[in-house]
C-alpha cells in the first residue's frame, strides 16, 4: 500500500508511540511503501525545529536533524510537478496533495482539519486519520 503522511502524522510517529508510530514501523518493515517531497522534508525538519516539541525530542535523546535524516531514509522522495491551489487557507496542505497524486498514492493520512474536511477523498485517493490507515491496512 503506498502512503502519504502529512507533517503531524510523521511529527507524531517520530515523537511518540500510537497510530503513527505504527505507520513507521509498517515502512521499516516494507508493509507500507511511504512516499514524500522535497516540500514536505522541508516542512518536517522546520517543524521538528519548534519549540513546544524541544522538550519531547530532548526526552527521546535526539535531535530534530537526526529525526528528520531517519525519516527520509523511510520514504520514497518524488518531485510532484505540479500544486494545483485546492486549500485555501494552507498551501502546506497543497504539498500533500500533490505528492500523493503524484505517488499514485493509496491513502493520504493526515489529522489537519483542512485535508480530512474534503470529504475522505481526493482525486480518488483516501484521506484518512492514522487509525483509519491502520485498520485499513490491517485488514
Amino acid at each position: 500500500m503506498r502512503l502519504v503522511l502529512d507533517t503531524n502524522v510523521a511529527v507524531a510517529g517520530l515523537l511518540w508511540n500510537g497510530h503513527p508510530r505504527h505507520l513507521l514501523d509498517l515502512a521499516i518493515d516494507e508493509t507500507v511503501a511511504l512516499f514524500c517531497s522535497p516540500a514536505l522534508l522541508d516542512e518536517l525538519t522546520r517543524t521538528l525545529h519548534y519549540l513546544k516539541l524541544a522538550k519531547r525530542i530532548e526526552q527521546c535523546q535526539t535531535t530534530p536533524p537526526t529525526l528528520a535524516v531517519h525519516y527520509s531514509a523511510l520514504v520514497i522522495l518524488l518531485s510532484p510537478i505540479q500544486v494545483p491551489r485546492v486549500i485555501e487557507n494552507d498551501a502546506d496542505d497543497d504539498q500533500v496533495l500533490a505528492c500523493a497524486v503524484a505517488a499514485q498514492a493509496d491513502l493520504i493520512v493526515s489529522g489537519d482539519k483542512h485535508l480530512l474536511s474534503l470529504g475522505g477523498q481526493y482525486q480518488g485517493i483516501s484521506i484518512v486519520t492514522p487509525a483509519q490507515a491502520v485498520a485499513q491496512i490491517g485488514k
